[in-house]
């Protein structure tokens, strides 16, 4: 029997750079970007075109990913914008169609 290690993830989306900002939590960061990119639900995301994924942080707790969600949550617009480009400084979407989720350029 073989064990796997599950992974959680917070993560940013963006419309654009310095664009709408979304932040979110995820027990599956691969799947979760697919849906926000293909607009699967009605919503905030959805909405105001927010797709580009531009910062992500992985997590063996979950507890432990979502306090830092809702933390991230709490800052403002200053703050997520030096978060994101202390890692991503381009701005770049961190998922790719033929690779997956990509790694921060910056860490």
């Amino acid at each position: 029997m073989t064990f796997e290690l599950k992974t959680y993830a917070v993560y940013i989306l963006a419309s654009k750079p310095y664009g709408v900002l979304y932040t979110g939590f995820t027990g599956d960061l691969l799947p979760r970007v697919q849906q926000h990119k293909q607009e699967e639900y009605e919503g905030f995301t959805k909405r105001y075109f927010v797709k580009r994924l531009v910062y992500y942080e992985l997590f063996e707790d979950p507890s432990a990913a979502i306090r830092r969600e809702k933390q991230i949550k709490k800052w403002n617009r200053e703050w997520k914008i030096k978060l994101i480009e202390k890692h991503n400084p381009e701005w770049l979407d961190l998922y790719d169609d033929d690779i997956g989720i990509l790694p921060l350029p910056v860490e």
